[in-house]
């Protein structure tokens, strides 16, 4: 036997699997981290400031009649040949194969937010100091060269050596009347109508009764001097919104567009505004984390393309609280039966299988079955017996979509994990901490409640964890039990009883599609899809990362665990 032949005797066989199986790895880390990588990268982006070119543009590529155009330019990419004309393809020139996007903003003046434009069609590219980006309540973002300011009956021109000042002043003033208008109209009004629309289901039904009784005629009476004494404290409170809300409207810009066009701009239609092209990096960066704020913290505006996606965070949150607290009760508990007192059988084996093949039934069909049994059945019931006057009037409460289904519905998609993870963290507790238990003269259920379930809490919560994993990002049942595109009102807020459990939701995996494939301005809504989803992974990991620390903290106070 030769040397060479002894030697490939003696390698273990099956290495080769192994050395394929650290590839497959291998690859499979490094697709997720260049995935993960790619969503950082052009979600963290969308925050940076950027600066606004002045492109001057050659003759014959004229945009709106002028030769100028303002904008940010977002990429460049290689041109569709069949947009080029036979003069431009015999070009060797490569400018005239290439274009660039260019963000121009002005929606409103435009009737478009984005542009693209041949790099051969560019005669130079400038950067103006005095160009204003500006974000707006409506029509999304604005760019311009500020002329003038109209308050208070007087005109202050943009050269004046303090209209910077007075133009940050007045727009923190609006700021503030702006946050005034919101506490009115979502907080006290709010209340008000939340009341008043209760009133009216109770009118509604007592109105279609054939015959009243005294007692039911004395309760109409009290409904109607209700409904009137709330429609008095409503008529101030909306008189004092709109008065808020016309005087913030009083003051105005004038700018002219990069195309020469000037308009005028209401400072009550003005979010926030700077000059890009005149930031540093330490004022690029200070603008960069407010910008991270006013979107985690902000409501969405303009078709969910515009402002933040505080609700879709705060529901998410809540969501996916509901579903762990749901989830690991019933779960633990089937587990502890499967392993601790069924008697193990075929039966006991065929429970194992279903759960199993559960782990593996698509979503949709969890939300279907949740659609049928939680909204319909178990909701319609509560409205029957709880809710009649709203349901005689075709105004389900728990029959219909809302954050408690929902919860509930991916409750029940994750809890063959947990109790799966639940199992195998039981039968991994030593089988001498039972019997010496025992010997001592516990109880069985004094044992598993006292030594069992501790020491298996690790691989409890190790369930829990790929269960807020897989719920948190679940999309597909949350559309027929309760996520809607946009839901101002929180399940959670300061209005009695507090806590609103029929009430629908805003999720982030529902708002990441709704901008992706139901937006009416795709291009508007690409970087808010990136930042969208970075936010989404970044909710779940901190979530993740709470239970995992609380997992460590209970594997080193139980080192029995083998977990």
């Amino acid at each position: 036997m030769s040397l060479s032949t002894q030697v490939r005797s003696t390698q273990p066989k099956g290495e080769v699997f192994v050395w394929i199986t650290a590839v497959g790895l291998a690859l499979g880390l490094a697709m997720i981290l260049f995935l993960l990588g790619l969503i950082f990268v052009n979600g963290i982006t969308v925050f940076w400031p950027k600066a606004v070119a002045l492109l001057e543009l050659r003759e014959g590529a004229e945009f709106r009649g002028s030769r100028t155009v303002a904008g940010v330019v977002m990429l460049e990419q290689e041109r569709d040949e069949r947009d080029l004309s036979e003069e431009q393809l015999a070009n060797p020139d490569l400018d005239a194969r290439r274009e660039t996007q260019l963000f121009i903003g002005n929606r409103d003046a435009y009737g478009m937010a984005f542009r693209f434009f041949g790099l051969g069609e560019i005669e130079s590219v400038s950067y103006p100091t005095n160009l204003i980006k500006a974000e707006r309540i409506e029509w999304g973002h604005a760019i311009f060269e500020p002329l003038a300011l109209h308050h208070a009956g007087e005109e202050m021109s943009a050269e004046d050596p303090g209209f910077d000042r007075t133009l940050r002043q007045l727009v923190r003033k609006v700021a503030t009347t702006r946050d005034e208008i919101n506490e009115i109209e979502r907080h006290r009004i709010g209340r008000i109508n939340l009341r008043m629309r209760e009133l009216e289901l109770e009118e509604r039904f007592y109105a279609r009764q054939p015959q009243l009784t005294s007692a039911e005629q004395e309760t109409y009476g009290r409904i109607k001097e209700e409904m009137a004494r709330l429609q008095a404290d409503y008529e101030p409170l909306a008189r004092e919104a709109q008065e808020l809300r016309t005087g913030i409207q009083s003051d105005r810009l004038q700018v002219r567009l990069a195309t020469g066009e000037e308009r005028f701009i209401a400072l009550g239609d003005l979010v926030s505004y700077y000059y890009p092209n005149q930031l540093n990096l330490v004022e690029k960066s200070g603008l960069f984390c407010l910008h991270i704020w006013e979107f985690l913290r902000g409501f969405p505006r303009e078709a969910n393309t515009e402002g933040g996606i505080f609700p879709a965070i705060f529901g998410t949150f809540v969501m996916t609280l509901l579903m762990s607290v749901a989830v690991t009760p019933f779960g633990v508990m089937a587990a502890i039966y499967l392993r601790e007192y069924a008697r193990q059988g075929p039966f006991v084996r065929a429970v194992r299988i279903a759960i199993n093949n559960l782990a593996g039934v698509p979503s949709i069909v969890f939300g279907i079955f949740g659609l049928g049994f939680f909204v319909y059945f178990v909701g319609g019931t509560i409205d029957q017996l709880f809710y009649p006057k709203a349901l005689a009037s075709n105004t389900p409460t728990f029959g219909t979509g809302g954050i408690l289904w929902a919860s509930l519905t991916l409750a029940l998609m994750t809890v063959p994990v947990v109790i799966i993870a639940t199992e195998e963290a039981l039968a991994a507790v030593s089988r001498g901490v039972r019997e010496g238990s025992l010997a001592c003269g516990a109880s069985k259920w004094q044992t598993i409640q006292r030594l069992v379930l501790p020491a298996a809490a690790p691989g409890i919560l190790t369930g829990l964890i790929l269960a807020m994993a897989r719920g948190a990002g679940e999309v597909a049942p949350l559309m027929l039990v309760g996520v809607v595109a946009l839901a101002p009102n929180l399940p959670v807020d300061g209005i009695f009883p507090f806590i609103h459990m029929e009430r629908k939701f805003m999720h982030l995996g529902f708002y990441i599609y709704d901008l992706g494939f139901q937006s009416p301005d795709s291009e508007a809504a690409r970087p808010m899809v990136f930042a969208t989803t970075l936010v989404l992974i970044s909710l779940v990991v901190v979530l993740n990362l709470a239970a995992i620390f609380l997992r460590n903290h209970l594997r080193k106070k139980y080192a029995a665990s083998a977990f």
